[in-house]
């Protein structure tokens, strides 16, 4: 085998192939990337067994064959080059690496023994904004769970109807909704999907800005396609959690607040908050103020007091300060809406942008 790319093709190549590959596992190939020279092209592929990457880049192939070379060393040599062509050579067990006046020589593992890509067929499939996308990922992303026994919870429900895209993710402590209005000319109907929220935070990480990204499913695959590159994910089995029975039709008090104003003094009121120290919101109706509180009782306390219009009554209720910063933290929207219930009963937070934002959050009691 021997080819020549250019650096640039090559090292964006290798870091697109870099999220399949397995980051600890006893099987050495598993962390490799199968490098096939064929035609005109340069194939790189990966796989952990969950996920598999494939990307192609064009390339001078003067004689075609494969070989699998250890993924992070690779990536580390082909990030030092300096930025001229790669003409990669295959003797033996040894790839030889040149660029320029450096020379380097890669210990290889054979290609047979690398695991066959994905095949599929997609079923359906939608084509989307991928920026756009990665910010509403962003802002539900963390409220998805993190326990692997609740693998359904650790999805995030992508819905598409009607122009509207809606990315819904719960731990069942909180919820977080982000959803916006795109032109979908390739869809026809309506698109239904849970992607694992690791897996739709890479993929659409590695597509370029401004472009689109197109998401699909098969029997029990997830598939991300992007020019030449194809994202494989195995699929979350199972029901998305009935999210819109936990939206109340009404409130006992709704108040509206500057965002800026909120996320300081909830950053500033936190530092007297142990990790298990939940902020007490207090609504006075009267003097138009929430005031936050603080108190742990080896260190002391804090309070801050905002401004706020209010509609409703008095209320007293308590967060756990890292959910809210969590959902506080895209402050793309100058208010904020919050709505309670009662001090036993969730709160929302809701932002209206370009993306529409929604974020419920279960209260602690108080003392």
């Amino acid at each position: 085998m021997k080819f020549t790319v250019s650096k640039e093709s090559l090292s964006n190549a290798v870091t697109i192939a870099l999220k399949g590959i397995a980051s600890s596992s006893r099987l050495p190939i598993l962390s490799g990337i199968l490098l096939t020279a064929q035609d005109a092209y340069l194939d790189l592929q990966s796989t952990n067994l969950e996920i598999s990457v494939q990307n192609k880049v064009q390339a001078l192939v003067e004689e075609a064959g494969a070989c699998v070379v250890p993924g992070k060393i690779f990536a580390q040599i082909v990030k030092t080059l300096p930025d001229a062509s790669v003409t990669c050579t295959l003797e033996d067990s040894v790839l030889e690496i040149v660029c320029d006046r450096s020379t380097f020589k890669l210990n290889i593992m054979p290609a047979a023994d690398f695991e066959e890509f994905p095949s599929y067929e997609l079923e359906t499939s939608v084509k989307l904004p991928a920026e756009t996308l990665l910010t509403m990922v962003n802002r539900v992303k963390k409220a998805a769970s993190t326990d692997k026994n609740r693998a359904i919870l650790n999805g995030i429900l992508l819905t598409v109807d009607n122009n509207m895209v809606r990315l819904v993710a719960t731990d069942s402590y909180r919820l977080a909704i982000a959803d916006t209005q795109v032109e979908t000319s390739s869809l026809e109907g309506s698109f239904e999907l849970i992607i694992p929220s690791n897996v739709f935070y890479d993929a659409l990480s590695l597509v370029d800005e401004g472009e689109e990204i197109t998401i699909g499913e098969s029997s029990n695959q997830i598939i991300f396609t992007f020019k030449n590159m194809v994202y494989v994910a195995r699929k979350i089995e199972g029901n998305f959690p009935n999210y819109k029975q936990l939206l109340p039709k009404e409130n006992s008090c709704k108040l509206k607040l500057k965002t800026d104003e909120l996320t300081d003094a909830l950053r500033r009121v936190s530092v007297m908050a142990g990790q298990a120290t939940p902020i007490k919101f207090s609504i006075n109706t009267k003097d138009k103020s929430l005031t936050l509180y603080s108190k742990t009782p080896d260190q002391g306390g804090a309070q801050e007091t905002i401004p706020a219009e209010i509609e409703g009554e008095d209320m007293d209720i308590a967060f756990n300060y890292h959910y809210v910063q969590d959902g506080l933290q895209y402050k793309d929207a100058e208010a904020i809406d919050l709505e309670l219930q009662s001090s036993l009963r969730p709160g929302i937070f809701k932002s209206y942008a370009k993306i529409n934002y929604l974020y419920l959050v279960m209260p602690v009691r108080m003392n």
